[in-house]
């Protein structure tokens, strides 16, 4: 692998193990000025950041005007912020209305569906243009969309249907996970599957969401079953 490669795969191993990023837009109420602000996202089918935003809010204002706009996404468990990976997803913001695309984001934040119906809440593609990382001191890369995005070989109905069987009939190899990787739960707050992809799953515990990754890509239900049962009786 080169360091290129390498590099666009660190940095979509990063974004994707994030769930909230400082999405930036052109200010109209202060032209000429960036207006940042933390803002939740999943990504879609073909691995672009999907965001949820408020018809009243700044950004969304901003957007209209302008629809250029940046993500940052980083590793905020970092000692040292400096030293640590962070990806800047650079794009434009398109509104979107899949309705599969909502229930997937609503799996990832479900308080999200109440929000989106009952205060005039729109989704937004952030359709790449390229990608900026830093995974260290000296480590600077542009990542082009090519090496960047990941398309999901999983369908919507396909996604939704191994996070359905995983929910349903093993909780206990979804609390195993949680122990391996040292993801904190209780009886009241048990892990339950919001999403799948070919380099790994996502966790949702307590509200929160955490990315673990498949020790190798998967392509099909067959692999990622697979790959799950393997995890399940990995020891701790």
């Amino acid at each position: 692998m080169s360091k290129t490669e390498q590099a666009a795969y660190q940095a979509r191993t990063l974004f994707n193990s994030r769930c909230n990023g400082v999405l930036s837009t052109h200010s109209i109420d202060l032209p000429g000025y960036p207006f940042g602000s933390i803002t939740p996202y999943c990504l879609n089918q073909e691995g672009q950041a999907v965001i949820l935003i408020s018809t009243i809010a700044q950004h969304t204002r901003n957007i209209i005007a302008d629809n250029k706009v940046s993500l940052i996404a980083f590793d905020d468990q970092a000692d040292d912020s400096q030293a640590a990976g962070r990806v800047t997803y650079i794009g434009n913001a398109i509104e979107m209305t899949d309705e599969a695309m909502a229930d997937r984001y609503y799996r990832f934040y479900p308080n999200s569906r109440h929000f989106h119906k009952t205060h005039d809440f729109n989704f937004y593609t952030i359709e790449l243009v390229r990608a900026r990382y830093i995974g260290g001191f000296g480590e600077i890369y542009w990542v082009e969309i090519g090496d960047f995005l990941k398309q999901n070989p999983f369908s919507f109905s396909e996604e939704t249907a191994m996070v359905e069987h995983m929910n349903s009939d093993h909780q206990t190899a979804m609390n195993h996970y949680c122990d391996l990787f040292n993801i904190a739960f209780s009886q009241d707050t048990l892990p339950s599957l919001a999403g799948v992809d070919s380099e790994g799953f996502y966790l949702r515990v307590a509200g929160q969401i955490h990315r673990i990754q498949f020790d190798h890509s998967v392509s099909n239900t067959m692999e990622v079953r697979q790959a799950l049962v393997d995890l399940a009786r990995k020891p701790i």
